[in-house]
């Protein structure tokens, strides 16, 4: 297995991305082959209420402010406000391969894609007072996309989520590359008689449950064997991983009470364990499931990073910035960005204590457990699931535990409650 994999996610067309370029481009987003966005009109008919304080507060702090200068703080100011109000009451359309080219389902990672590759985003985007503010532009767009008014964008045209092209990607990647050949609504929990399918948000389309029988529970009467938690392509094995590490480096070796954020409790019971991390698309399905059949001893989300990428990932006049940015820099957020952690004891001895980390990236921080501390769980029941794009996921074993038969790296996702890995 390969130590360190492309975790860009080929089952998006490529048309889908926008990479960064030269910086040597006037205008970054005139890029070959490729229509120019028209300009975004500015909202202001309270269509999520009152947007947060026009633009919430630090953006303008995040821009600069112009240095002190009144014409770059007006500019900075109105470039922000317009954008980021625009951004908070739409919800994520569907892009078409070979017209408008976009980060699907993530609009605000798009925004700031460029900053995020500069030494001084990686500064900025560490901030805590940054993040705080972050988390509060997300919070309202998360409450839009809850609401009806975001299911507009699951109709049946061209930049839709039920458009032709659209449904067929989804379908593509739920069936797993060519695997199978079901169509949407046969895989889904869903209505295709009513309208948007039935599903009342963008966040209830997000959220989508399979169909029962569509991903069953692998081996569900074998405590030895392991369920895949999320429907992910995998990234990484990492085996031996230290209790520290520079995580931040090339290379980016797992820190495992970095990770684990301390925890008193379970955290050094990992070092020198196992961990497994896969990543999930913005078009795959959302919810987790336990790896295992036991108790949950502890459960809770730990306040992170949203848009941080390590610092060697710059780019200047010499060097171009990577055209994959956070999807190659998982193990690092699995350190730093907001993510769930929940720690189960197995039934299975054999297996002690089994962590599940939830990771949160760029948008996709609002890490929602649905399971309490004490409660059993059979293997392949609900954890808890990701809303609105992309994100990241892990399972950690302790040290002593052998865990072998990992699935190989692939162009498709390995799918949810499917066998992981089997105990020894």
């Amino acid at each position: 297995m390969s130590k360190h994999l492309d975790a860009r996610d080929h089952s998006v067309p490529d048309e889908h991305h926008v990479p960064r370029v030269s910086r040597s481009r006037t205008r970054p987003l005139d890029v070959p082959g490729q229509a120019t966005p028209p300009p975004l009109p500015l909202r202001d008919d309270g269509a999520c209420g009152e947007p947060p304080e026009a633009a919430p507060p630090g953006v303008g702090r995040v821009s600069g402010q112009g240095g002190g200068d009144t014409r770059l703080y007006m500019l900075f100011q109105a470039m922000f406000e317009e954008l980021i109000n625009y951004i908070l009451t739409t919800a994520p359309h569907w892009t078409d391969a070979g017209h408008k080219a976009g980060l699907v389902g993530v609009p605000v990672n798009a925004l700031l894609d460029w900053p995020m590759a500069t030494t001084a985003g990686f500064a900025v985007f560490q901030d805590p007072e940054v993040n705080k503010m972050l988390k509060k532009v997300l919070d309202v767009w998360g409450d839009y996309l809850r609401s009806p008014e975001s299911a507009s964008v699951l109709d049946t045209d061209s930049e839709s989520w039920f458009g032709p092209d659209a449904v067929e990607s989804l379908e593509h990647v739920a069936n797993l590359n060519g695997q199978t050949s079901h169509k949407f609504a046969d895989m889904f929990q869903c209505d295709p008689t009513a309208k948007h399918h039935g599903f009342t948000s963008w966040d209830d389309f997000f959220t989508r449950l399979f169909r029962p029988g569509v991903r069953d529970v692998a081996s569900p009467e074998d405590d030895n064997v392991v369920a895949n938690a999320c429907e992910s392509k995998v990234y990484k094995v990492g085996r031996n991983v230290h209790a520290r590490d520079r995580f931040w480096v090339k290379g980016q070796p797992y820190s495992v009470l970095d990770m684990l954020a301390f925890d008193e409790t379970f955290a050094n019971r990992f070092a020198g364990g196992t961990v497994y991390q896969a990543f999930l698309s913005a078009l795959s399905y959302h919810r987790w499931h336990s790896p295992v059949s036991g108790t949950i001893k502890k459960a809770y989300v730990v306040p992170g990073t949203y848009y941080s990428e390590p610092i060697y990932e710059d780019f200047s006049s010499s060097q171009e910035a990577p055209l994959d940015g956070e999807n190659v820099s998982q193990e690092y957020i699995s350190a730093v960005a907001t993510r769930s952690i929940i720690f189960i004891e197995a039934d299975n001895k054999k297996l002690g204590v089994v962590a599940f980390l939830g990771i949160g990236m760029t948008e996709v921080s609002t890490c929602d457990i649905t399971v309490k501390e004490g409660e059993h769980v059979k293997k392949g029941d609900q954890l808890g699931m990701f809303h609105f794009g992309g994100s990241t996921h892990c399972v950690l074993f302790e040290k002593g535990v052998k865990v072998s038969g990992f699935p190989e790296p692939s162009d498709h996702n390995v799918p949810v409650r499917s066998r992981l890995c089997v105990v020894e």
